[in-house]
């Protein structure tokens, strides 16, 4: 590749500038000191993401890690396993830090693209026997990261945290692209997390702010939540200039998803034309693709770093998958000449 060629960086929409907007409210933010709870941007960015949700408060966190982490600490106790798919984020990109800070253990069940069902929960809830770790907690990921961006039909998440009140165990969220869930189904995000006791979601993904996530609930739960990010180090103090920019992230990034999906969707439809490589385009429902070198002389690995090498960034998810993440700042041309570069590369890889 030309040194003076544009990289197409499909790694992740992790990978995101903010906006001119976000750098211009980043510097004239007025801050103060979010430990003592001065810090009034800060302030405001959590009372917006509440009333978004619906919900009493929320918490500023560092990431969507520790926001997920957070809540499974303030929602469980020693000993107590907690239900999540096999893929999840939290059991697969969170080393083990519900064993470690928690004291919990995690109770993997599998699903379909990420998509587990009620009754496979239900079976999963041990009866009460005192020699048997109980569940404590339930953990949903929507949309689902491995699963290809794939969303919890609204009926199912009703389903699932009805059997949650019924059974009294409480019912996190790990929402980090909530958003483009909302978006894809033309939803309010509070319609979609409805039932939970706390939702984490993050700023720094579609939403193109630099750094931090939210984590929502009640009163009492994020109050416990301020106690649990200081035990992690995410106690912080002039935070308003990124806060400043979670504000302008939620104001003004969400409606601009659909252009992200629309992208993913372009991908797919050109991916499924291309020889060696395979996807079910009707799959992509968000900003995320997932395809496989099932007819090519290399692997995911091999693919990727082919891909790479001529400007195309992407990530390989194991030996036989290769992850692509549309965002704001890949645009239909680039997803175009995405397609020519891996039409080239797969060419020469044919088996």
């Amino acid at each position: 590749m030309k040194k003076e060629e544009k990289l197409i960086d499909l790694r992740s929409d992790t990978v995101t500038k903010p906006t001119p907007a976000m750098r211009e409210a980043m510097m004239k933010a007025e801050v103060g000191d979010d430990v003592y709870l001065e810090d009034p941007t800060v302030n405001k960015l959590q009372q917006i993401a509440a009333a978004i949700f619906k919900q009493e408060a929320s918490l500023f966190v560092p990431s969507g890690s520790m926001g997920n982490e957070i809540a499974i600490h303030i929602l469980t106790q020693p000993g107590q396993e907690v239900i999540l798919d096999e893929a999840s984020h939290i059991f697969n990109y969170e080393l083990s830090t519900m064993a470690i800070f928690s004291g919990v253990l995690a109770r993997p069940i599998r699903g379909r693209r990420g998509i587990i069902d009620p009754e496979e929960i239900k079976q999963a809830i041990h009866p009460k026997i005192y020699y048997i770790s109980p569940i404590g907690l339930i953990c949903l990921e929507n949309t689902h990261n491995c699963g290809g961006g794939s969303i919890y039909p609204l009926e199912l998440i009703e389903a699932i945290t009805s059997l949650a009140r019924s059974e009294g165990i409480p019912i996190h969220l790990d929402g980090a692209r909530i958003f483009n869930a909302a978006v894809a189904l033309n939803r309010e995000v509070s319609e979609l997390t409805k039932g939970f006791d706390t939702i984490m979601f993050c700023l720094s993904k579609g939403l193109s702010a630099p750094i931090g996530s939210m984590l929502v609930g009640s009163k009492e739960l994020i109050e416990k939540a301020r106690i649990a990010r200081k035990m992690l180090g995410g106690g912080m103090r002039q935070v308003g200039v990124l806060a400043a920019a979670g504000l302008v992230a939620l104001e003004t990034m969400v409606d601009r998803l659909k252009i992200d999906h629309q992208n993913a969707a372009l991908l797919a439809e050109g991916i499924c034309r291309i020889k060696g490589l395979r996807i079910d385009p009707s799959t992509v429902k968000t900003n995320i693709v997932i395809f496989h070198p099932d007819g090519l002389k290399a692997d995911a690995q091999e693919l990727a770093h082919q891909l790479n090498s001529r400007g195309l960034l992407c990530n390989p998810i194991g030996p036989l998958s290769i992850r692509m993440v549309t965002h704001k700042d890949v645009s239909r041309e680039d997803i175009l000449k995405a397609l020519d570069i891996m039409e080239s590369v797969c060419a020469k890889l044919l088996q």
